[in-house]
C-alpha cells in the first residue's frame, strides 16, 4: 500500500530533472531575443547571431517594435505578440525599461528569462528597486530568470548559445558557472584551445532569481553532467546553496574557487556584485560541511574535475611515490605534506616485496626512488606492490626522462594499473618532446598526467579533502549523540525576561542557568547581595571559593577588577566583597556593582578551552571550538562549524585544533571525555541554533580534565530591540524539527512519530531488510533487490537529510527494549519549494492497522506547517488500499501520463 518514485535509483526521482522549471532555459523550443538589433557590435545582435548560428532544434523570435526583420528573420513589436508560447526570452535592452519587458513575459506565459543587461543592484538603490519590480512580476507567474548583469547561457550538448560570447564550448561532462562574465569568456577562450569541454557553460550574474543552490539542483541531477565547477563571487542564499551541494556533492563532485580570500579582493568582489561576501573562514567551514572542494586557482578548478572523472576518491591522505629521480620524489613530497597530505608508511609486507626485486640502492623508503635505469617492468611492478600496500591511498608515478628511461613503453604498461579501487593513481612525465607519446598513453588510459609532480602532488590532496568531507557529512553519527532533551522552556524564559527587562547581555548566573537548561555542566554558582550572604554562600560550598562580580551591565569581569581566586576563609571572603565593590566603584560607578557570585573553586589539572557562537551575515549562528582562556586571542587555535552538530561532526572540529591531541592524553597525561566533551559540544549547537534571540555565545573556560568537564565562566549576548523576531538572522541548516514529533496509538500501541534522524540508520537499515518483494515493488514501481537498500551508501540517501527540504516522518515503537522502526512517510518540496512529493512505505506486519492513514494524516499536516500549495504523488493503478487512503484524505485521483499510473494531488491551505 505504499507509493514510489518514478526511478532508475530508488532514492532520485528522475522527474526532478525532467520537470524542473530551468529546463526551460537550458533546452527551450522557442527563444525570443528581446532587444534584437542589426547594429554591429550590439549585444542584441550577437545574441541573435549566436543562436541562429548554432542550431539548438528550437526557433528564435527577434522582438524589436522598430523594425519588421531583423537579420533577415520577422521580427515583433512585443513578446506578447509572437504566435506561440515562448520558452526562453533573452533580455538585451536598457535596464530602466526591463521591469516593464518581465511584465510583458510574465502576461504572455514565457517560461523563463536571461537578463543580460547591467545597472541593477550594483549600481545601488534605484537599481535594487528595479530588481524588486523584476522579481514581483516573475514571481507572479512563476517564470525563473538568470541574471541581471551576465552573459548568458550556453548548453553545448544541444547546441544552445544564448550569449554575447564569440563562439560556443565543445560539448562535455563539466558544467560551469561563473558570477563573472568576463571570466567566462576567458575560461571559454582557453577551453577550445584546450578540448575542454562543457555539458553547460552559465554566467550566473547578480542572481536575481536563480542562484547557486537552483543550479546545483538542476544540474546534479542531469544525468549527462558528471561534475559542477564554479567561480563565485558571493554566495546569495546560502541555506539552499548548502542544502543542493550537500545532496549533490555525494555523488558529483563541486569545485569552487572564490574570490574575496583577502579584504582588498573582498571589497572588489562587492562592488562587483553588489552583495557581501561574508567571513571567508565561514565560508571555508561551509563548504567543509557541505562536501564542496575549495580549489585555488582556476587551473586546478578544472584539473580537479579532470582527475575526479578518471580516477576514484582516495580514502585518506596518504600517497606513495613512485620516481627514478630523488629531487622530483622530494619536490612531490614537500607539496604533499604542506597540502596536509601524509607520505605512506610503507608496510612491512609491501617493503619486503620491494627489497626482494629493487636493485640495492633503491631508497629503502617513500618516495619510492626505484633508480635512474628503471624500466618499464620494474616501475610497473612497483606499482603493483604499491596498489597492494593497506597503507597507502594513492600512488603518484614520476619519470624522468633518462637515457635509460622508456617513457613510452612504461606508459603502455602502466594502463593495466588506470583503474584500482579506492586508489587514484596520478603520473607525472617530466620533459617535452621525449615524454609526449607517453603522456598521450596515459591520457587514453584515464591517468592524469602532470607536467611538474609538486602539481599532481597538490591536486592529490584536494582529492583525498573531498572524501574526508563527504566521510564527515555521511558517517554513521553514535547513536548516544542525540541530544538529551534539553529544557527549552526554561531557556526561553531565562532570555524572555531579560529582554523585557530592557537588556541584551545575561548575567554570568543567568548564562550558566540558560546552558545548564541544555545539559552543559557548570560550575555551582550562587548570587550573594550582601558581604554576609557571600560568607553563607562559601561556607555552603566549602572553601576555598572564588568571588565574582555580579552586575547587569558589565561582562569583562577582569577589567574592573570583579575577580577574586582561592578564598580559604570568612575573613578573605569578606575582604574580597569589599575589593570588587571598591574597584567596581572607583572604575564605572557604583550602580554597577549588584552583588557577586560565590563558586567553587575549581582545583584540577586540565585544559581550557572555548566554545563560542556568533553570527555571520549570510550563514547564521557559527560555532566556534578551540584552546580558551586568558590568551585565546593570542593562540588562535579554533575551528570553526556550523550548528548543528553531530558526533562526527564534533569529532570533525576537534581534529582541526592542536589542543585535540592534548586532549587526547599526552606525555603520560590521561585523556579527557572526549566522547562527553563531543556531547556538550552537540548541546551547545542546538542551543545556538533553537535560541534564535542570542547573538553571542561564550564558554571560556570551558575545563577539561580526565575527571570532568565543567564551564567555568559564560556570556550570552541578544539581539537589540531594534532586531523583530521576522528579521532575526537565518540558520544556514535548518536544525531537527522537534515540532513534528508526536505519540500516536495504532492498534492498541504507543507508536512516536518523528522526523528521521542520521542516527537511525542502523535500526532503517533492519526495517528496509524485513520488506517483502511485494510491498519495495508498489513502494519503488520496480523490482529490487533488498541489498540495495540495507548499504551504508544508499541508507546515507534516507536518513542523511536536509530538514529544508525533505521531511521524512518514521513510526518508531520499542520491542523487545529496542527501538523499531514500523513505518515512514517521505516529503519532498520540488523546485520552487511550493509544492511537495510524498512516499509512504509500511512495514508489512503493521499493514491493515492504520497505521498507514495515520503517517498520511501526520505527512500532510506537515506539509500545511511548512507553507506548501500542494502535495502529490503517482502509485500503481492497483494499489486499491493506498488510493482509498489518499481519498478519505481529501485527494484528487487522475490517470497518469505513465501506463499503470495513477496520480494523487491535494490543494493545501497552507500557513
Amino acid at each position: 500500500m505504499q507509493t514510489a518514485a518514478l526511478s532508475s535509483d530508488p532514492i532520485h526521482d528522475v522527474g526532478r530533472y525532467e520537470n524542473n522549471p530551468l529546463r526551460a532555459i537550458f533546452e527551450p523550443k522557442t527563444v525570443a531575443v528581446i532587444g534584437a538589433s542589426e547594429k554591429v557590435g550590439s549585444v542584441g545582435r550577437t545574441v541573435l547571431w549566436n543562436l541562429i548560428t548554432n542550431p539548438f532544434g528550437g526557433t528564435v523570435y527577434p522582438v524589436n517594435p522598430k523594425r519588421a526583420n531583423v537579420l533577415g528573420i520577422r521580427a515583433y513589436p512585443t513578446v506578447k505578440d509572437i504566435p506561440e508560447p515562448v520558452d526562453l526570452a533573452v533580455l538585451v535592452t536598457p535596464a530602466p525599461i526591463i521591469p516593464g519587458l518581465i511584465k510583458d513575459c510574465a502576461e504572455a506565459g514565457v517560461k523563463s528569462a536571461i537578463i543580460i543587461s547591467a545597472g541593477f543592484k550594483e549600481m545601488g538603490a534605484p537599481g535594487i528597486e528595479l530588481e524588486r519590480q523584476i522579481m514581483e512580476h516573475a514571481r507572479r507567474s512563476g517564470m525563473r530568470i538568470i541574471g541581471p548583469n551576465c552573459l548568458g547561457v550556453m548548453n553545448p550538448l544541444n547546441g544552445l548559445n544564448a550569449t554575447f560570447a564569440a563562439g560556443i564550448a565543445r560539448p562535455g561532462n563539466v558544467a560551469f558557472i561563473s558570477q563573472s562574465g568576463a571570466l567566462c569568456t576567458a575560461v571559454l577562450d582557453w577551453s577550445l584551445s584546450a578540448k575542454v569541454g562543457f555539458s553547460a557553460f552559465v554566467s550566473i550574474g547578480s542572481m536575481v532569481d536563480v542562484g547557486w543552490g537552483d543550479l546545483i539542483d538542476y544540474l546534479g541531477n542531469d544525468p549527462r553532467t558528471q561534475s559542477i565547477v564554479i567561480y563565485m563571487e558571493s554566495i546569495g542564499d546560502a541555506r539552499t546553496f548548502l542544502s543542493a551541494a550537500r545532496e549533490v556533492s555525494f555523488t558529483k563532485p563541486i569545485l569552487v574557487i572564490k574570490a574575496g580570500r583577502t579584504a582588498a579582493a573582498a571589497k572588489a568582489a562587492a562592488s562587483h556584485t553588489g552583495s557581501l561576501t561574508g567571513s571567508d573562514e565561514v565560508l571555508d567551514a561551509a563548504f567543509n560541511r557541505c562536501g564542496v572542494v575549495r580549489v585555488d586557482s582556476i587551473v586546478d578548478l578544472f584539473s580537479v574535475a579532470d582527475v575526479l572523472s578518471k580516477q576514484p576518491r582516495p580514502r585518506g591522505p596518504r600517497m606513495t611515490i613512485l620516481t627514478n629521480a630523488g629531487g622530483p620524489g622530494v619536490l612531490a613530497t614537500d607539496a604533499l605534506i604542506q597540502g596536509g597530505g601524509e607520505l605512506t608508511e610503507i608496510s612491512k609486507e609491501a617493503f619486503d616485496k620491494f627489497n626482494a626485486f629493487l636493485p640495492a640502492q633503491w631508497s629503502r623508503n617513500n618516495p619510492v626512488d626505484i633508480l635512474g635505469d628503471g624500466d618499464a617492468e620494474r616501475y610497473a611492478k612497483s606499482l603493483e606492490i604499491a596498489a597492494s600496500d593497506a597503507n597507502t591511498d594513492g600512488m603518484l608515478v614520476i619519470l624522468t626522462p633518462q637515457d635509460m628511461s622508456d617513457p613510452t613503453g612504461t606508459a603502455e604498461r602502466l594502463k593495466a594499473y588506470a583503474q584500482i579501487e579506492g586508489k587514484p593513481v596520478l603520473a607525472s612525465w617530466m620533459g617535452g618532446g621525449n615524454i609526449a607519446a607517453g603522456e598521450e598513453i596515459l591520457k587514453r588510459a584515464g591517468i592524469p598526467n602532470f607536467r611538474y609532480p609538486d602539481i599532481a602532488a597538490r591536486i592529490f590532496n584536494y582529492m583525498w579533502r573531498y572524501s574526508y568531507n563527504l566521510k564527515g557529512i555521511y558517517a554513521t553519527p553514535d547513536a548516544a549523540s542525540e541530544v538529551n532533551e534539553p529544557n527549552r522552556e526554561k531557556a526561553r524564559k531565562i532570555i524572555e525576561d531579560v529582554r523585557t527587562g530592557g537588556r541584551t547581555i545575561l548575567t554570568e548566573f543567568e548564562s550558566k542557568a540558560v546552558l545548564s537548561a541544555y545539559g552543559i555542566p557548570v560550575v555551582d554558582t550562587r548570587i550573594a547581595q550582601s558581604e554576609d550572604e557571600a560568607v553563607e554562600h562559601a561556607k555552603a560550598m566549602g572553601f576555598p571559593v572564588v568571588l565574582k562580580l555580579f552586575s547587569e551591565t558589565i561582562t569583562h569581569k577582569t577589567d574592573v577588577g570583579g575577580v577574586q581566586l582561592n578564598l580559604h576563609s570568612e575573613a578573605t571572603v569578606r575582604k574580597a566583597w569589599n575589593a570588587i565593590k571598591d574597584s567596581v566603584t572607583a572604575k564605572v560607578g557604583a550602580e554597577h556593582f549588584q552583588g557577586v557570585t560565590v563558586q567553587e573553586m575549581i582545583r584540577m589539572e586540565g585544559y581550557e578551552i572555548i566554545l563560542g557562537s556568533s553570527i555571520d551575515n549570510q550563514f547564521g549562528p557559527v560555532m566556534l571550538f578551540g584552546t580558551g582562556g586568558q590568551l585565546v586571542e593570542v593562540f588562535k587555535d579554533r575551528a570553526l562549524g556550523l550548528p548543528p552538530l553531530n558526533s562526527t561532526l564534533a569529532q570533525r572540529m576537534m581534529e582541526q585544533t592542536k589542543i585535540y591531541k592534548a586532549l587526547g592524553g599526552v606525555r603520560g597525561r590521561k585523556p579527557v571525555d572526549l566522547h562527553a566533551l563531543k556531547q556538550i559540544m552537540i548541546n551547545f549547537s542546538f542551543l545556538a541554533v533553537e535560541q534564535q534571540w542570542i547573538k553571542e555565545i561564550d564558554i571560556n573556560p570551558l575545563l577539561a580534565s580526565p575527571d570532568r568537564l565543567v564551564a567555568l565562566d559564560a556570556r550570552i549576548v541578544l539581539h537589540g530591540p531594534e532586531v523583530k523576531a521576522e528579521s532575526l538572522p537565518t540558520v544556514a541548516i535548518r536544525p531537527y524539527p522537534i515540532q513534528y514529533v508526536n505519540q500516536i496509538e495504532v492498534a492498541g500501541q504507543q507508536v512516536l512519530v518523528r522526523p528521521i534522524r542520521p542516527e537511525d540508520e542502523p535500526i532503517f537499515s533492519e526495517f528496509n531488510a524485513g520488506l517483502s518483494v511485494q510491498t519495495v515493488y508498489q513502494r519503488f514501481l520496480q523490482p529490487l533487490e533488498i541489498s540495495r537498500l540495507t548499504g551504508h551508501e544508499q541508507l546515507t540517501r534516507f536518513c542523511f537529510v536536509d530538514y529544508a527540504t525533505e521531511l521524512p516522518l518514521v513510526a518508531e515503537i520499542k520491542a523487545d527494549g529496542k527501538r523499531k522502526i514500523i513505518g515512514v512517510a517521505r516529503l519532498r518540496k520540488i523546485h520552487s519549494g511550493r509544492d511537495g512529493r510524498f512516499s509512504l512505505l509500511i512495514a508489512d506486519e503493521w499493514q491493515h492497522k492504520g497505521l498507514g492513514r495515520r503517517l498520511m494524516e501526520a505527512l500532510v499536516h506537515v506539509a500545511a506547517e511548512e507553507g506548501l500549495d500542494s502535495v502529490g504523488a503517482p502509485m500503481l493503478a492497483e494499489n486499491m488500499r493506498m488510493q482509498a487512503i489518499c481519498r478519505k484524505l481529501g485527494f484528487t485521483l487522475t490517470p497518469s501520463a505513465e501506463e499503470g499510473l495513477v496520480r494523487a494531488d491535494l490543494k493545501l491551505e497552507n500557513k
